[in-house]
């Protein structure tokens, strides 16, 4: 299998980030079937070009291969082996991608039912965000047999701009996919403490966020997070919800590993601190509003009192090997 013309693929879990995945499919020539719960977004996906279902069994039927990208491992059991039965309607040799962020263990094990069943799995979790979805350009960190590799191979390819083989193992994917989360979950609540923080000291935060991404403070979750909080702006990318049940799992992980993780259980506190005040629907830079809340503020009130004052001081750069 070489061409996306030649093969079908089917999809469940047209999200924020499935449906830009499925419609990077699209864009290279795979006929996809689509399946989600919301009957929106197979309407957006039908919109795209896409072929609309009305179950999962329609989106397994007759398609080699099958990617999974609901929220949790319980959806994934659901689709696969519950409601949506789609293990026992997919060809045989067809190969599952599941594509969620899930415990190790239930990656492997749910391999070996379907192993059990004649069908191959890849473990692949993604990484990347809304709009690398849509590009066509996330991080894929896969692990399984060099079988479901080489069938799957087109279509990662049309997924992702690097697809990293973690090993032979499902399990490993997901393991990897935990340790980007712990990064990933930790710096998003920094830099919500380190804004707030600033802001509560008086320094305009549209400052602090020129500063800190021209200086070594900087990462990609705060450059790429906190212009929602300057715009205030939490339509949900990747909700807060989401960082309360992955660093749930890293958690769990670290526990079944006994691998100690102090920041991991600091930040998936902050996370459930946000969501039991009624932000975990929003976009996860919300976690700031902690912060707000506790100390009775505003980041932006920091904004409009800097500009009722003189001139921005301007900056002038030079040389220095300190950070």
């Amino acid at each position: 299998m070489t061409k996306g013309t030649e093969i079908t693929v089917g999809f469940v879990g047209l999200g924020a980030m499935g449906l830009g995945m499925a419609c990077s499919l699209l864009r290279a020539g795979f006929t996809v079937q689509g399946y989600d719960i919301n009957p929106d977004a197979v309407r957006r996906f039908q919109e795209a070009g896409g072929r609309g279902v009305e179950s999962v069994a329609d989106a397994a039927r007759g398609a080699p291969l099958f990617i999974v990208m609901v929220v949790n491992a319980e959806q994934a059991e659901d689709v696969l082996f519950g409601t949506g039965q789609a293990a026992s309607h997919l060809p045989p040799g067809a190969v599952v991608l599941l594509c969620s962020t899930v415990q190790p263990t239930f990656a492997r094990q749910t391999a070996q039912r379907l192993a059990a069943m004649g069908l191959e799995m890849l473990d692949a979790p993604v990484s990347g965000g809304t709009a690398r979805a849509a590009e066509g350009r996330l991080s894929i960190m896969a692990s399984g047999p060099s079988s479901a590799f080489e069938k799957a191979a087109p279509v990662l390819d049309a997924l992702a701009e690097h697809v990293y083989r973690m090993g032979d193992e499902p399990g490993q994917g997901s393991t990897m996919k935990l340790v980007n989360q712990i990064l990933a979950g930790v710096h998003i609540a920094a830099a919500a403490e380190a804004m707030a923080f600033g802001a509560r000291a008086g320094i305009d935060p549209h400052q602090i966020y020129q500063v800190i991404c021209n200086s070594a403070g900087a990462s990609f979750m705060f450059q790429n997070r906190m212009p929602h909080v300057l715009a205030d702006d939490y339509t949900p990318h990747s909700a807060v919800d989401i960082w309360v049940k992955d660093l749930d799992l890293v958690l769990a992980a670290g526990k079944e590993t006994r691998s100690p993780l102090f920041l991991s259980a600091v930040a998936h506190q902050l996370f459930m601190m946000a969501a039991a005040a009624g932000f975990g629907r929003l976009d996860d830079a919300a976690v700031i509003k902690v912060f707000e809340k506790i100390g009775d503020f505003r980041v932006l009130d920091a904004a409009r009192s800097a500009s009722t004052e003189s001139e921005t001081p301007t900056h002038t750069e030079k040389s220095t090997g300190a950070a």
